[in-house]
């Protein structure tokens, strides 16, 4: 009997959980009218690592996002413990890009290069069907080359948002750390994160899984419909005649 195939991720739970609330908690809860700063920064941890854990028990895969939204989350109840300012923060938020844009390229020298993770998954591609085809066409070594340069590519995304995100720290946040002031221009940044350095990034991240099909499909003559996942699942689930 065939081993069961794991289960899919969702995304959107997968952000909700690991950077939007801990993001909420820390900018609108962890006043001394709410929770406070230590258990602010207690419960803001809570929703990567429970997360973290679930998915594991799930899935068996550890999860990156979780590990990342973990160490950002860290930071930033550390530097607002520490009161410390505008520029720690930037920083922050400069470095963790950068760091993924890092380990993205390094990880090309493991069994698990972060590319396959972010891009070339079940998830967005049939991966099976779309291996057996490079195997067909002895395709492997070209294909490991352009998996390089989405890696290279994912990179730089990463690290050009790192350094937006440093600079709308740095034009955003003014106001002595630890005032209500401080936390409001800090709720502010992260609210503008959104449209100034993840969408940017997300696109980035299209256009080099678009890159990445076309070279697929120019490799193994499949078609498009031919290695998304979906299609591979509405054939099998089609009745015979």
């Amino acid at each position: 009997m065939a081993s069961e195939k794991p289960k899919s991720e969702n995304l959107l739970v997968n952000l909700i959980c690991n950077i939007a609330v801990p993001t909420l908690i820390l900018t609108s809860f962890s006043s001394a009218k709410w929770l406070g700063p230590v258990w602010g920064l207690v419960v803001a941890l809570a929703f990567p690592v429970g997360y973290g854990i679930w998915d594991f028990t799930q899935r068996r895969k550890t999860n990156f996002i979780s590990i990342i939204g973990f160490v950002s989350v860290l930071l930033s109840g550390s530097l607002g413990l520490m009161k410390i300012g505008g520029l720690g923060f930037a920083i922050k938020d400069a470095v963790v890009p950068s760091v993924i844009g890092l380990a993205v390229i390094i990880s090309l020298r493991t069994k698990h290069p972060l590319v396959r993770s972010f891009l070339y998954n079940d998830q967005i591609i049939n991966v099976e069907r779309v291996d057996h085809a490079l195997s067909e066409h002895s395709a492997h070594p070209a294909f490991e080359r352009m998996l390089v340069w989405a890696s290279v590519a994912l990179a730089t995304s990463f690290t050009v948002s790192g350094m937006i995100s440093f600079a709308l720290a740095r034009y955003l946040l003014k106001s002595p750390a630890g005032t209500p002031e401080f936390n409001a221009e800090l709720g502010k940044m992260h609210a503008w994160n959104m449209p100034i350095t993840l969408v940017p990034l997300m696109i980035m991240m299209m256009l080099t899984l678009w890159w990445l099909l076309n070279g697929i499909k120019r490799l193994t003559g499949l078609q498009l419909d031919e290695i998304f996942p979906e299609a591979t699942e509405k054939n099998k689930e089609a009745p015979a005649r």
